[in-house]
C-alpha cells in the first residue's frame, strides 16, 4: 500500500554536507509524521529527526544544531539536510513514515535505507 524510498547517500568528507530524500508513494490517505533514523555497524537504530504534518520538528542533541528535517506534502517526501558531517555520523540512514492508507489502514512505514559514508 504505501513505499518509501531514500536517495541522497555517499562518501563525504569530515565536515562536508549532504541532503538525504525520502519519497512515499501508494495509495496514502495522509501522512501524521516523518522520521530519519539511522543506524552504525555493531550499533542500535537512533532516531535523528522528527516532523509533523503540522511542520513541528525535534532533533537529537547530537546533530541539532547541523541537521534540518523539511517536508513537502504536495510530493509526501521528506528532506534532511546535513551539514558540518563527522564520522559518527557514519550509518545507515532510514525514514520513518507514520501513515494512513486510503484503504483505512494506519502503519508505520520504512524506508530501504542509505548508507552515509564520513570519512577522509
Amino acid at each position: 500500500q504505501a513505499q518509501l524510498v531514500e536517495s541522497g547517500g555517499g562518501l563525504v568528507q569530515p565536515g562536508g554536507s549532504l541532503r538525504l530524500s525520502c519519497a512515499a508513494s501508494g495509495s496514502i490517505f495522509g501522512i501524521y509524521a516523518m522520521a530519519w533514523y539511522r543506524q552504525a555497524p555493531g550499533k542500535q537504530r537512533e532516531l535523528v529527526a522528527t516532523i509533523t504534518r503540522e511542520y513541528s520538528t525535534n532533533y537529537a542533541d547530537s546533530v541539532k544544531d547541523r541537521f534540518t528535517i523539511s517536508r513537502d506534502n504536495t510530493k509526501n517526501t521528506v528532506y534532511l539536510q546535513m551539514n558540518n558531517l563527522k564520522p559518527e555520523d557514519t550509518a545507515v540512514y532510514y525514514c520513518n513514515a507514520d501513515l494512513r492508507t486510503v484503504s483505512g489502514e494506519r502503519m508505520g512505514s520504512w524506508g530501504q535505507g542509505t548508507q552515509v559514508t564520513v570519512s577522509s
